[in-house]
Formats: structure tokens, sequence, C-alpha cells
């Protein structure tokens, strides 16, 4: 599998999930999109390839239809249940490690979060703080931009200008607060003390 910079955010969210319960293709897709806004959108024509990917290179295993009453409906109509193996929780483990800036960047930092809780302090500290420095920078760039260009902007746009520098810069004090949390008490970030701080955007990124 490529390992490119948006190669590994579907398979990263596809183990995590995996790595909780087998599902099938279904319910993972359920999954993806109700607990990782991010995908929202994903489509079965993502999620397929990527799962007959994994399941290539030994990440996860399919598993015959499940019978209710427990074991797998050989022979018989059902849906393939998947289910993680040693070598994709070697996987999870190295992705989940990651921290650079593939890490910060908007599509990916949300599912990186998403997995804080199977994540070891030093790397939540570093994606979080990479993700700062990057949003910080993004609002050098847009305060500038709005400085150079207000005098020649309609009203509306000047209102949807300063509404996209107003949503980075919640980010950043959200930000501010989950890395003073980490660095004070070593609480994981997904606690729901963290998450009630959460800004309305990033909960429905």
């Amino acid at each position: 599998m490529t390992r490119g910079r948006r190669s590994n955010v579907l398979p990263l969210a596809v183990l995590g999930l995996l790595h909780d319960a087998p599902m099938h293709g279904y319910e993972l897709r359920k999954r993806l999109s109700s607990v990782l806004g991010v995908f929202r959108a994903l489509s079965y024509g993502s999620l397929y390839p990527c799962l007959r990917i994994l399941a290539q290179e030994g990440l996860i295993a399919e598993d015959g239809p499940l019978d209710p009453r427990g074991g797998t409906l050989a022979g018989k109509r059902g849906r393939i249940v998947y289910r993680i193996t040693a070598e994709g929780k070697e996987r999870l483990q190295e992705l989940l490690a990651e921290a650079g800036p593939t890490a910060w960047e908007d599509d990916s930092f949300g599912v990186h979060f998403a997995f804080f809780a199977q994540t070891d302090a030093d790397t939540r500290l570093r994606i979080l703080e990479g993700r700062r420095t990057r949003l910080e920078e993004r609002l050098g760039g847009l305060r500038a931009a709005l400085g150079r260009t207000r005098e020649r902007l309609d009203s509306y746009t000047l209102e949807l200008q300063r509404h996209g520098l107003e949503s980075v810069e919640r980010e950043v004090r959200w930000l501010n607060e989950v890395i003073a949390t980490e660095r004070s008490s070593g609480i994981p970030a997904t606690s729901e003390h963290i998450a009630e701080r959460e800004p309305r955007h990033a909960q429905h990124r």
C-alpha cells in the first residue's frame, strides 16, 4: 500500500476501529461515519478497496458471515466480517506513532485525535503542538490577507473571512487547553472534560 499522506488516513481509521471489535463492512462504514465525522461522505467505493488491500497485506482477515447464535454461516449468504490480525495491530501502532506534518493536517488530525486513547503521551503532545503551530501559521496568513483586502471587500465576503478567522482562533484556544491538560495531568485527550471543551466546528468535521 502506498504510504502517501492521504493513503494512511483511512487505513488508520479502519485498523483503529477493528482493534476494538470485528465488524462487517456495513457496520464499519457506519462507525466511520458516526464516530469520525471527517468520513461522513465515505462511500463503499472508498472503503472496500481499502479493506481488500489491508487483507492482501495480511493486516486484516475476512471471516465468514456470523450466525446470531455464534459461529459462522458456512456456505450461506451473509456479510463478511473483518478482524484485525497481529500484523495489523503492529501496523496500527506504527500509524499511531506518526507525529510528523502528515498528522497535523486537516484531513488527518481528527482521525489521529479520535485514537488518542491508544496513543502514547509524547506522541499526543507532538501532534497537538504541531497542529497548533500549523494553525498559528494559518492565522498569520489570514490576518495579513484580511488586512490587505478589507477595504475592497463587500460586507458579506468580509464576514465570511472573519468567520474563517474566528474558527481557526477557536481551535487554537481549544488546542491550548488540551495541551495544558496533557502536560499537567497526563489525562488522555479523549476524556470527557476535554470533549466538552472541543469547539463545535471540530466536533462536526
